[in-house]
């Protein structure tokens, strides 16, 4: 039989993580006395690494998990694809749960994951609420969560930060002179939350007063469908700030249909930085995410944990930026999202 990582670590007296992170240079540094027991182990048992075979091994127990709200959120697919490319990257198979943004079947795939024994997992979760939280501080591996956190810091999790890439949206629409401006948000999770804080953050900072915030689903049809209802009134605002690039691809295409044109009639600035907000007319002013490295330090920190045997904490926020496109006013540069190609471009042009 072929020689494998396990048989690596038994060998050498350390667990498989740590020789993944030997055999990957990273993410984490292994002691000298250590990386020379593997190093040693690996020329004993003539160990040859096959990347294909270990990364598509589904043996039990040999696997991370991850659970995401919304499999057709071009959002969370791109998230996801970047968590499987790092636990691809050091060896494990990830198995991935579409929770439908729904809480009980969220925890039927975890519940299904720990029974198939996986190393550890990885959550964006579907609801914020205290009940899920206790159900996730209660399982007995590693836990790491992505995209969406449970406010109180203490759960190991990695965000963008969402209210200062909000408020520099908006204080971008407030420098093209807009006055009123409406704010379409998504359901009532951390991201939606933090998105708000940052529009009334910016309104408040120019001295101007808010308009009720219009609470709909994530997606693109919710977008569409809210057009209506935010231009209602005999005052309707002349910018809009929307919480998702989905709803505001939706948004669009309902301004088009009813005759308005974007920035003319209706200037529009969003948040996520998905690939398609470039591919629109005009192009799409977003708040841009980090995805991709978000999904990477997610997953890298999961796999330490799994190398250290402790539980990792704390929360970590990476910086947003403003990709400025033709849909706020400002004339419209193509620009690529930089996380288009998985982080591998920078995508540094501005408009």
């Amino acid at each position: 039989m072929a020689v494998t990582r396990a048989d690596v670590a038994r060998r050498a007296g350390t667990s498989p993580a740590l020789v993944s992170y030997v055999l990957n240079d990273g993410p984490r540094r292994v002691a000298p006395e250590t990386r020379e027991r593997i190093l040693a182990a690996i020329e004993e048992l003539g160990y040859r690494p096959n990347t294909v075979a270990r990364s598509l091994r589904m043996a039990r127990g040999h696997a991370l998990g991850l659970v995401i709200p919304d499999s057709a959120n071009p959002y969370f697919a791109l998230l996801a694809r970047a968590v499987e490319e790092t636990a691809h990257r050091f060896g494990y198979p990830l198995l991935v749960g579409n929770a439908a943004d729904d809480e009980t079947r969220e925890l039927g795939y975890l519940r299904a994951f720990l029974d198939r024994q996986v190393e550890g997992v990885l959550a964006i979760p579907s609801t914020t609420s205290p009940v899920l939280r206790a159900e996730y501080a209660k399982i007995p591996t590693p836990v790491v969560f992505v995209d969406r956190s449970f406010d109180d810091g203490e759960l190991p999790t990695v965000v963008a930060d969402a209210v200062d890439g909000a408020r520099e949206a908006v204080a971008h629409l407030v420098g093209h002179g807009h006055t009123r401006i409406a704010c379409l948000s998504g359901p009532d999770v951390s991201t939606s939350r933090d998105r708000v804080a940052g529009y009334e953050r910016a309104l408040g900072e120019a001295g101007l007063t808010g308009l009720p915030v219009l609470r709909r689903p994530f997606g693109g049809r919710a977008g569409y469908e809210a057009l209506d209802t935010l231009l209602a009134g005999p005052n309707p605002p002349t910018a809009l700030f929307v919480t998702s690039d989905l709803a505001a691809l939706g948004l669009l295409r309902a301004a088009t249909d009813r005759g308005l044109r974007v920035p003319d009639d209706l200037a529009v600035a969003s948040f996520d930085g998905i690939e398609y907000a470039a591919y629109t007319t005009p192009g799409l002013t977003t708040a841009e995410q980090p995805i991709f490295e978000m999904g990477r330090r997610a997953a890298e920190l999961l796999v330490g944990a799994l190398a250290s045997e402790s539980r990792p904490s704390g929360l970590q926020k990476l910086p947003t930026r403003l990709t400025i496109r033709g849909s706020c006013g400002c004339p419209d540069t193509f620009v690529r999202s930089s996380n288009a190609l998985l982080g591998r471009t920078t995508g540094t042009e501005r408009g």
